[in-house]
């Protein structure tokens, strides 16, 4: 799968940790930033991850930041973009499967390397649901976002 990463220098070192464990699973990585632990503001970095998943440069995305609650902010500041925090691995799949989210925000502060592998695979294996109840949801958020 073709993924988009970043995060911001709270999140640099748990990104690098996956990187090539994502690659040795065969994922096409682009990595827009950070690329070392001096601060960086994670609204940048977002954008740039959402702008490759909005034109088709990737599939889905993937961000690292001290909690990643800021960093799912950001994303979900983007019209057209959908983004979850996930730090339990019902959530990581979950959010695909109900509400269509296209980028997962993780924690170096709150998950370990093991754990954050776990939340990944489960995020980028899981497909939306083809039931109308799930599609009529994310439809009406859609709705809401174009109405922004």
């Amino acid at each position: 799968m073709k993924l988009a990463i970043g995060s911001d220098h709270a999140g640099y070192p748990l990104k690098v940790q996956l990187l090539d464990v994502l690659r040795r699973k065969g994922h096409e990585i682009q990595d827009y930033g950070s690329y070392d632990e001096k601060p960086v503001d994670f609204p940048d970095i977002a954008k740039k991850v959402t702008a490759a998943i909005l034109s088709g440069e990737a599939e889905r995305g993937i961000m690292f930041c001290g909690t990643g609650v800021g960093a799912a902010i950001a994303c979900n500041k983007v019209r057209g973009i959908r983004a979850s925090v996930c730090h339990d691995l019902y959530t990581a799949h979950q959010c695909v499967e109900h509400d269509d989210v296209q980028i997962i925000a993780l924690g170096a502060q709150i998950v370990g390397p093991t754990v954050a592998e776990e939340l990944i695979d489960l995020f980028l294996a899981a497909r939306f649901s083809t039931s109308e109840e799930f599609r009529r949801r994310v439809a009406k958020l859609d709705d809401m976002d174009a109405a922004r």
